[in-house]
């Protein structure tokens, strides 16, 4: 039986995400955090099992809020390395269309167990490809959550027009408005949990206002509304987003959202780029949050988001890996030290600390994600942890031990826990065969290509 009581003991360093401070560390029972300890403080009663963090910085479980896992089988394909948006999507369209439940199952457990290696503890799935023979798309992944022992949500995604308004339309990866719509009851039927400790939530998410018609965002915003679940889609990723809106609906993008009842706090958009003040002003009063993807938005040439402003308007800020053939790896940790380096290109360095990215990475996903249980060290939060070791040549002559973590570009977490259970340690997933994995997918990932 594992200890019900642990005393993470004086680590290195502790960020909270929060105005509280554990120099002494922190004691988690049952799963949760149960006292956060000054510096010289001992628990206030009797524990089962001391780990010592002298030599370890110890962060809340990061949070992905955005993530394609289906797309690490096409991570840097030739054709695809250096086009736009647009020409990445429609040729990869048919690549994807051949995926199977076994590409998939192969897929999610990569994404999640690089995820967490990084020190992710909770992430959002973005799926809205469901060709022929993948009907069950979130059902495999919930499995392969249940596995590797994260919390995820998972958003069942729609896709009704794949191309363009005027193009030749790509039938493999669309569905009808009422299969998603039914499918989307299903699955929040089966799988979703409420309240604190959810291991599995299910969101409601159209690829984008775009690729979706605005029956089919009106009524998914209904049935969220009625079920009580959250909003995701993308939006605001190129300019022109804005554009193709006008031409297709006749109304700048947050005025159709609005329109559609997508404009409020159950929503969060990832990518966020290409909004005027006027419409960072109106996401902002309406609390819809922005998911960051900072390397994908470098990686396809997109832009930069305008977190502060958003943030200063009253958005809440979370981080996401997005895809791994638009990012190219699902590290959120390496995705903060991204989203450092960016954001200071607008903002300068004064205004973008290493503390306020990490705030992003934890408390801003869980935020976005509709969780206030975890992303936090504090007494009655989930005991989602990620620690890390410096002792490695890269971080050799560095001081400040958080901001080491970004500057000197830490990839992998020394100890994973997600509700009180070790998932990592000394580095590796426990009860995972991370070589067998990593064969099986390279092999997959050559025969989806092959067709």
């Amino acid at each position: 039986m594992p200890a019900t009581r642990i005393w993470i003991r004086e680590p290195l360093a502790a960020f909270t995400a929060n105005e509280q401070r554990a120099p002494g560390g922190l004691v988690v029972e049952d799963g949760l955090i149960v006292e956060l300890l000054g510096s010289g403080q001992t628990p206030a009663a009797p524990v089962d099992e001391v780990f010592e963090a002298r030599e370890h910085v110890l962060l809340p479980g990061l949070v992905n809020a955005h993530h394609h896992f289906y797309q690490n089988l096409t991570r840097a394909w030739g054709p695809v390395v250096s086009v736009s948006l647009r020409d990445w999507l429609l040729t990869l369209y048919p690549v994807w269309s051949r995926l199977t439940p076994e590409h998939l199952a192969l897929a999610s457990r990569v994404a999640l167990a690089e995820l967490l290696l990084s020190g992710c503890t909770t992430t959002a799935d973005h799926h809205y490809l469901f060709p022929e023979a993948l009907e069950q798309a979130i059902d495999i992944e919930v499995e392969a959550v249940r596995e590797l022992g994260m919390r995820a949500t998972l958003c069942r995604g729609s896709l009704t027009q794949a191309k363009p308004v005027g193009e030749r339309p790509y039938r493999p990866v669309e569905q009808g408005a009422e299969v998603i719509l039914a499918d989307s009851e299903r699955l929040i039927d089966r799988y979703h949990q409420r309240g604190d400790g959810a291991q599995i939530q299910i969101a409601l998410a159209p690829c984008s206002p775009f690729s979706v018609s605005r029956e089919l965002m009106r009524d998914t915003a209904a049935l969220a509304e009625a079920r009580d679940v959250r909003l995701h889609t993308h939006l605001g990723e190129t300019p022109d987003d804005a554009a193709y809106c006008l031409r297709r609906h006749k109304m700048h993008a947050v005025d159709y959202l609005r329109s559609v009842g997508w404009l409020g706090p159950r929503t969060w958009l990832a990518h966020g780029i290409h909004f005027s003040q006027v419409e960072i002003d109106r996401l902002g009063r309406a609390g819809v949050g922005i998911c960051h993807c900072p390397s994908a938005n470098m990686r396809l040439g997109n832009g930069i988001c305008r977190t502060l402003q958003l943030e200063g308007k009253g958005a809440t800020i979370g981080l996401g890996v997005d895809g791994s053939a638009s990012n190219d790896a699902s590290n959120l940790l390496l995705e903060a030290r991204q989203a450092l380096y960016l954001q200071r290109l607008r903002y300068g360095a004064e205004a973008v600390t290493p503390e306020k990215v990490l705030g992003w990475a934890t408390r801003g996903s869980a935020r976005l994600l509709g969780r206030g249980d975890i992303g936090e060290l504090a007494v009655g939060k989930q005991a989602d942890l990620a620690l890390f070791r410096l002792d490695e040549l890269r971080f050799s002559g560095s001081h400040d031990p958080l901001a080491a973590l970004l500057l000197c570009g830490a990839e992998r977490a020394d100890r994973v826990m997600v509700g009180g259970r070790w998932r990592v340690v000394d580095g590796q997933i426990e009860g995972l065969d991370l070589a067998a994995l990593i064969a099986a997918h390279r092999q997959a990932a050559r025969q989806l290509i092959a067709g």
